[in-house]
């Protein structure tokens, strides 16, 4: 640890640890200690030496504190420079000046990343509010869960932090509802189901997500039921109980049954050299008109942090996926 001279600007929390507290990791400790921080924006702070415990600064996030121990956590809430607001349309379903739920459509990235530093759902919410939350990495201003890029639906932002933290803990509390609609490739064997399997990063490419056995992994259950079938389709409304990365994708793709488009997950080309010459044909007009997993989250429902209402919003599926849909009826 090193001592800091000065110290840093911005909201901050002063602590000493209770002598009844056992001993525990850092990050862990603030998260529960009333910091209105998600736990990965709390690592985000003590690894920029934002953080002192005992007057010396720690940069590790795994830091052993002690009864006794004191704790000062500074906050710098400023938004970076280097993120744009931008004036980008936004299909906003609910807002109040505590929180809003926006309707995102395909093709957006939801914060900015390596190759998409612009045109993306925070600079478009930086553009239409100049409030909100700061509880997690600087980069996403508000977003307290995501959607990949390829996929459109309902997303809710926090406008304070205190809002943030209570909105992630109902995610992690699974009080957050959260249901999609998708198309995928197969009819399943029973009308409604159950998904759990672990996931992780995929052995080899890296880039994707798989059910994995060993390693790093992460439990994860999908609930399905079969809304309509098609000649070799099925429209499913799906539930989260868990939310890790591609989730729905992994989770179709692993019983056989991938999201219709899917590009990475086994929901274009493999998926149709399965099929007959004449289907496959067919088919092949219908998966030419949707570049994109025809995958859709279309409701959200969640406890009002500063009201207590409960709060439950839908969107149809935009376009393209309705166009899917009625061609493979057609069909």
């Amino acid at each position: 640890m090193n001592k800091i001279p000065e110290p840093r600007t911005g909201p901050s929390i002063e602590k000493t640890v209770p002598p009844e507290t056992p001993r525990q990791r850092l990050d862990r400790y603030l998260a529960d200690s009333g910091l209105s921080f998600t736990r990965s924006r709390i690592q985000t702070l003590i690894r920029s030496g934002a953080v002192r415990v005992n007057d010396d600064v720690v940069l590790k996030t795994g830091w052993t504190i002690e009864p006794g121990d004191r704790i000062t956590a500074f906050a710098p809430n400023e938004t970076p420079t280097e993120m744009q607001p931008e004036d980008i349309p936004l299909d906003i379903r609910f807002e109040d000046e505590f929180l809003l739920v926006v309707n995102k459509p395909p093709g957006m990235v939801v914060h900015p990343a390596c190759g998409h530093r612009s045109a993306t759902l925070v600079n478009a919410l930086l553009y239409h509010s100049d409030r909100l939350s700061h509880a997690n990495e600087a980069a996403r201003p508000g977003i307290v869960h995501r959607l990949d890029m390829d996929t459109s639906g309902l997303l809710v932002v926090a406008k304070r932090d205190d809002i943030h933290a209570a909105l992630s803990a109902q995610l992690a509390e699974r009080v957050m509802t959260r249901r999609y609609d998708a198309v995928v490739w197969g009819i399943p064997r029973f009308p409604e189901g159950r998904i759990e399997a672990p996931i992780g990063r995929h052995p080899t490419h890296r880039q994707r997500m798989a059910v994995v056995d060993t390693g790093h992994r992460k439990h994860a259950i999908t609930y399905y039921r079969v809304m309509e079938t098609f000649v070799c389709c099925t429209l499913l409304s799906l539930k989260l109980e868990t939310g890790r990365t591609h989730q729905i994708r992994v989770h179709l793709a692993h019983i056989g049954h991938p999201v219709f488009g899917d590009p990475v997950y086994e929901g274009r080309t493999r998926a149709i050299n399965r099929l007959s010459p004449v289907l496959r044909r067919q088919m092949e007009t219908v998966l030419d008109s949707l570049p994109r997993q025809a995958l859709h989250a279309s409701t959200l429902a969640f406890v009002h942090p500063a009201t207590g209402e409960r709060i439950e919003v839908h969107a149809p599926p935009p376009d393209d996926m309705m166009q899917t849909i009625r061609r493979l009826r057609e069909n």
